[in-house]
């Protein structure tokens, strides 16, 4: 019954690109079918074989351990500031502000060190072969796409530096694409310490589906942008990958990618504490103005909104993650969310959308441990750990017209021109790996 239903979802995930396609006679839908074939294949080996898992497992290992390196970092520069206290070092204040964010430092300076020593590319590289010969990309979108599985949003682009300035559109939506639909090894490290708390195994399992998202995703991304504007001009596709160093020593390779995370860091808390004090905000107004109008006067009354809601909900009044929940529930149903769990699942889904991913995975994180009463199906989770797995929400935009055109000046107007295509590229794209993790999920 998944296997119909993941189908089915997959068909219409495909449909709502076409709608929005550029050029639908132009679309190659050998492309497409490649792309979710590779996702296929890839999904059923991580699934179904026991020793390929295990090779996933290995590297969720790997993640897990730096984790407690990061840990080691911060309990020297924070001391017993708060573990004093276990109550405190269970509060999700804690968890964000001394292991997420110093993982997100920690992963910043070590992305930088790798690739100074040029090992970041070599893996980029096989990547991005194997993406331009199955799929007949460029050489830049595959260079892209696969650097995107392992750093950020403004930091792939740069592997590809030289050619931005002459990429088509369709190649610049499938650059803004990759994007959006996967996440930077730093913050990647941070959900795995989210989602997965102190518990190691917990760690490792969070860290092994996040990993396949990252994979999965980017021919999801590729299959996306490429039905949204198919390719229509002729393209480069030698692979030629930028020699450029982040340094001029080790040292200065994690010292500069030290600075970079934190930077990253502090915009990541600065965006996390204005965006929830605007919900906060919203929610206020909705539920005690807009939610509570129950009539004028004495002359004319009727329940108000909070009431009817309470009433015939699982919420108890108008709130922003209602409306969201309702606006994404079908979403939810067509990428295989347990149907007791639609109308929560949508509105995480809506929350990554609408603010970000920090938003959505701390939401889920508060329902895999019932906190408000909140509480979502194993299955569900998984199919959330991928769905929310990617930058596609509407800061993105402005982060990428804002970081790729300042290398390349001159496609400033073709960014800005397509940044809700990529917003909806990288959203299905995400969506496209959730469903394939409901389909073989067991």
């Amino acid at each position: 019954m998944e296997i119909i239903r993941g189908l089915f979802g997959l068909i219409v995930l495909i449909g709502i690109a076409f709608i929005f396609s550029k050029h639908k006679r132009k679309i190659d839908w050998k492309l497409v079918g490649t792309g979710v074939a590779m996702q296929l294949i890839l999904g059923l080996l991580v699934f179904k074989v026991p020793q390929f898992a295990a090779i996933f497992g290995v590297f969720a290992s790997f993640f897990t351990q730096l984790l407690a390196f990061t840990d080691i970092g911060a309990e020297f520069l924070f001391g017993n500031l708060v573990t004093s206290n276990p109550d405190i070092a269970q509060t999700i204040g804690y968890i964000f502000a001394f292991k997420v964010l110093p993982t997100v430092v920690f992963f910043s300076a070590l992305t930088s060190l790798l690739y100074y020593l040029g090992i970041l590319q070599k893996v980029v590289y096989g990547f991005a072969w194997i993406l331009s010969k199955t799929m007949r990309l460029s050489g830049a979108e595959s260079l892209a796409a696969a650097a995107n599985i392992f750093v950020g949003q403004t930091e792939a682009p740069l592997v590809v530096k030289p050619y931005i300035s002459q990429m088509s559109k369709s190649e610049i939506l499938c650059l803004m694409t990759g994007g959006m639909a996967t996440i930077a090894g730093g913050v990647f490290a941070a959900f795995i310490g989210f989602l997965g708390g102190d518990d190691l195994a917990s760690q490792q399992e969070f860290a092994k589906h996040l990993l396949t998202a990252s994979i999965l995703s980017a021919p999801a991304a590729i299959v996306c942008a490429k039905i949204i504007f198919p390719e229509t001009e002729k393209v480069d596709t030698n692979l030629n990958l930028n020699k450029d160093q982040m340094g001029n020593g080790p040292l200065e390779a994690i010292a500069n990618g030290t600075t970079d995370g934190i930077k990253l860091a502090v915009n990541v808390a600065g965006m996390i504490l204005v965006f929830l004090a605007f919900i906060a905000m919203f929610n206020y107004l909705l539920l005690n103005v807009v939610g509570s109008f129950d009539g004028i006067g004495t002359w004319w009354q009727f329940d108000s909104l909070n009431t009817l809601i309470a009433r015939n909900t699982i919420y108890e009044g108008l709130t922003l993650e209602m409306i969201l929940g309702y606006i994404f529930a079908p979403l939810a149903w067509v990428i295989g969310i347990e149907s007791q769990d639609i109308i929560l699942s949508g509105q995480l889904l809506g929350k990554k959308t609408v603010v970000n991913e920090f938003i959505a995975y701390l939401s889920l994180k508060d329902m895999i441990a019932g906190v408000g009463g909140a509480h979502l199906q194993n299955r569900s989770i998984i199919i959330l750990t991928y769905a929310l797995c990617g930058f596609s929400n509407f800061a993105s935009i402005g982060i990428q017209i804002g970081g790729i055109s300042s290398i390349a000046p001159n496609q400033r107007s073709t960014l800005a021109r397509l940044g809700m295509r990529a917003l909806l590229g990288g959203t299905l794209a995400c969506l496209m790996t959730a469903t394939i993790a409901g389909m073989l999920f067991a």
